[in-house]
């Protein structure tokens, strides 16, 4: 599949190295956050890479549930349960938990199907900033801290009406920004498109800190700052 470039396996055990994961952030996802750039001393890998992972593993199923629970460092050795009921994690050798997964209903290990749902969703997900971010803080007059930005992956979930397609699209459907002091929650609601119509549904949760009153000049920086990065890469 399309997704063994960015990651190895030894058996059960996973590994993703610091490059793999930029790769896959930059090529797949179209997301060129500098947490994602492996020579970066905070790199951590793209948790639409582990959703993707666990997709290409154990199948897409009806109802799906993915919660990010620590940051993935390069190069750490992960477990890949093989007996998995409704709900399982994905562990290292500490028994630290990266993803908890929960998942009901039918399921489908069409790997062109399950390659469409993931090409589209990541890509998606990627162009959250500043896509959606930017405009989003400035409807709620906040914006993150640009010299240390906090914005962390928290969950997804979807719910498939079916599971026989075979192209996706993802059109956002609702994005909200809840702030209490200087910490705020983002919740986007999307759907699932396939020959233009409602495939499934799909929810995704961010926890944003350090906010602070919005500043269209510093808010414009970041941008400028982001499309920096994107020109500047060479595609390796």
């Amino acid at each position: 599949m399309f997704l063994n470039s960015f990651y190895s396996t030894d058996g059960n055990s996973l590994l993703i190295s610091g490059l793999q994961g930029s790769r896959f952030a930059k090529l797949i996802c179209d997301d060129f956050n500098p947490i994602h750039n492996h020579d970066e001393k905070s790199f951590c890998v793209p948790g639409d890479l582990l959703f993707s992972i666990v997709l290409q593993r154990y199948g897409l199923s009806e109802h799906m549930t993915f919660r990010f629970t620590e940051m993935l460092p390069s190069n750490l050795p992960l477990y890949l349960p093989e007996d998995t009921g409704k709900a399982f994690q994905i562990i290292d050798s500490n028994k630290t938990c990266y993803l908890e997964v929960e998942r009901q209903g039918g399921r489908t290990v069409r790997e062109n199907c399950i390659e469409s749902l993931i090409r589209c969703y990541v890509r998606f997900s990627g162009h959250n900033f500043p896509h959606i971010l930017m405009p989003l803080m400035q409807e709620n007059n906040v914006m993150i801290n640009p010299r240390r930005p906090f914005v962390i992956y928290e969950s997804m979930s979807l719910s498939m009406k079916n599971l026989d397609f075979n192209d996706l699209d993802v059109h956002l459907v609702d994005a909200s920004l809840n702030t209490k002091g200087k910490r705020g929650e983002v919740l986007l609601s999307f759907q699932f498109l396939g020959d233009h119509q409602v495939s499934g549904t799909g929810t995704k949760k961010l926890i944003v800190a350090g906010l602070r009153e919005y500043e269209q000049v510093a808010v414009d920086q970041m941008i400028a700052t982001y499309n920096s990065y994107k020109r500047s890469f060479s595609g390796c």
